[in-house]
């Protein structure tokens, strides 16, 4: 039987093909004569309780020329699917939760939604990482100045960045004698209003920040890791960052392990992971990328282990 997939995501027309993780899982898809069905977040809507969607037959080729044709379009009821890829990238904002709230109401009508919906919901990809303070470097989560501050008289150097970013976008360095502490603070927590993470500055950051995937508990065994520019320190290439594959280190499978069994009861399919150094410091649940840049440096297919997966789930589920 072929497996019909739906795919939430931005317009496929601005992707970057040649590094695009969503379309290398589109690609797999094609591969396995899978039915691609295209929807962005437009596109879904809830009719006396049941979820449906515009959704556009799609085609996808890897040519960063031509990369997709667009076919039927039809309005259909979101359980005619088999599964859905929730790609949309972030901001994770209001809208973004009601459309996790509609893929919710598929799930529950027997489609297997990727990521479950409720676990998108639940895991802010910088504070889900308090389940796991073994895992982690020293950290902080509050909008009090004062306790900021004794934060940073504690541990001295610090990184604070907003519970909400992405791209390495509003990420601070603090040390102890800064002049624009008390300015840096107020304008993340918004003079107090909005929360922050703060988290002792890992040196080894020079060395890069990993992007581990793991997928359905297991990950990838190598990881694509961020090294900042010169005078930076952020390590995300949308800050200038440039990337080296490495083979996970015995710490990297540790933390990984620490992670598995959450990550598989909530659903959580497809993650990416930041470690730096020895500490995970984000768990990236929404869209995480890397996919492509793994593969062709280490000719893996991480989006067949992916679909390999889901096939299973599918199986498991009756579908």
């Amino acid at each position: 039987m072929t497996i019909r997939l739906g795919v939430v995501m931005d317009p496929i027309k601005n992707i970057k093909p040649i590094k695009d993780s969503t379309f290398a899982m589109l690609l797999e898809a094609r591969q396995r004569q899978w039915q691609i069905h295209y929807m962005e977040l437009s596109d879904l809507s809830v009719h006396d309780g049941k979820p449906h969607a515009t959704t556009t037959r799609l085609d996808v080729f890897d040519d960063s020329n031509n990369w997709y044709k667009k076919s039927d379009t039809r309005f259909m009821p979101l359980q005619e699917l088999d599964v859905i890829l929730m790609r949309k990238d972030p901001p994770f904002d209001m809208e973004y939760i009601y459309a996790t709230y509609i893929l919710q109401l598929a799930q529950e009508s027997g489609c297997l939604v990727v990521n479950d919906p409720t676990s998108l919901r639940d895991a802010n990809e910088k504070l889900y990482t308090s389940w796991f303070p073994q895992c982690c470097a020293p950290s902080l989560v509050s909008r009090n100045a004062a306790e900021i501050k004794t934060f940073l008289a504690t541990h001295q150097d610090i990184i604070l960045k907003p519970l909400g970013g992405m791209g390495g976008a509003s990420i601070f360095r603090v040390q102890a004698d800064d002049a624009n502490t008390n300015v840096i603070i107020e304008t993340l927590t918004h003079n107090g209003q909005a929360f922050c993470m703060a988290q002792q500055y890992i040196p080894e950051i020079s060395k890069g920040d990993k992007r581990i995937l793991i997928i359905d508990g297991e990950p990838v065994p190598f990881a694509l890791a961020r090294i900042p520019a010169s005078g930076e320190n952020r390590g995300n290439l949308a800050a200038g960052g440039r990337a080296e594959g490495v083979a996970l280190s015995e710490r990297d499978h540790w933390i990984c392990e620490q992670l598995a069994a959450t990550l598989k009861k909530k659903g959580l399919l497809f993650v990416g992971i930041d470690v730096i150094g020895d500490f995970l410091t984000e768990i990236n649940v929404t869209s995480p990328t890397c996919i492509r840049e793994l593969d062709e440096l280490y000719n893996l297919n991480i989006a067949g282990q992916l679909m390999d997966s889901i096939e299973h789930n599918l199986s498991q589920a009756g579908r």
